[in-house]
């Protein structure tokens, strides 16, 4: 009996945009913006550039589409707390793009790259949409949900991108002379402080000591904090 040559394999996991994006988030955090080449992408996916030009049309679509993969996967953080709050959902939403910026070191650069050139793309209103649901659950008047979600959203971002340089430049810091670490730089920062001027530096040397020992974590939570306690205030509203 005849028989019918058999065709190429299936790919058993086949190349989509979603894998190809992946792939590009880990190429992202292992060699950098720098490191990310449609050659490379082809390396690791074991396929060829063409094949990805099918999915994705050049670098620029695919640090947008890394970008908005990773900041989807940070909101979509649920909160711990039950009952949840609207205050806790803000929490989980900042604390979510808080640990992905610290996660991912390119982020920082490619947030405010998608904010400031294509704020019409995926990234901005996705950040936007997830704290401002919560602010709107608040019962901030409609007329204020523009300003107190952009209050919001500016400081957790510049909050985590300052945190994100900071463990950068202790790491740098770290490699260059072992031993250094983020305690011992603290203690460096502290110290230059109390040495300043008393007379133009009051009060950085007055807080001096609290640099010493801060949890960044904890001291982010807490910015949030003072900012959900002045929506409050000012819309007269209970917590």
């Amino acid at each position: 009996m005849a028989t019918r040559a058999r065709g190429p394999e299936r790919r058993q996991d086949p190349l989509s945009r979603e894998r190809i994006v992946g792939a590009a988030v880990e190429l992202l955090d292992t060699v950098g913006e720098g490191g990310l080449t449609f050659r490379a992408l082809a390396e690791r996916l074991a396929t060829g550039p063409g094949a990805i030009y099918w999915h994705v049309t050049g670098k620029t679509e695919l640090l947008a589409a890394a970008t908005d993969a990773v900041v989807a996967a940070a909101v979509a953080v649920e909160p711990t707390a039950s009952p949840v709050s609207p205050q806790d959902g803000i929490r989980a939403v900042a604390l979510g793009l808080f640990d992905a910026v610290e996660e991912h070191p390119w982020l920082t650069t490619q947030l405010a790259t998608q904010l400031s050139r294509s704020p019409w793309g995926t990234v901005a209103p996705r950040i936007f949409e997830s704290i401002g649901r919560q602010v709107r659950a608040l019962g901030v008047p409609e007329g204020s949900w523009f300003t107190a979600t952009s209050a919001l959203m500016h400081y957790i971002l510049g909050a985590a991108g300052q945190n994100a340089a900071n463990a950068a430049s202790t790491a740098s810091a770290s490699a260059e002379r072992p031993g250094v670490d983020r305690a011992a730089l603290l203690d460096a920062v502290s110290a230059a402080w109390k040495e300043l001027d008393p007379g133009d530096y009051p009060f950085t040397r007055a807080v001096a000591d609290q640099v010493r020992g801060h949890d960044d974590r904890e001291q982010f939570l807490d910015g949030i904090a003072l900012i959900l306690a002045g929506i409050a205030v000012s819309h007269s509203l209970t917590t």
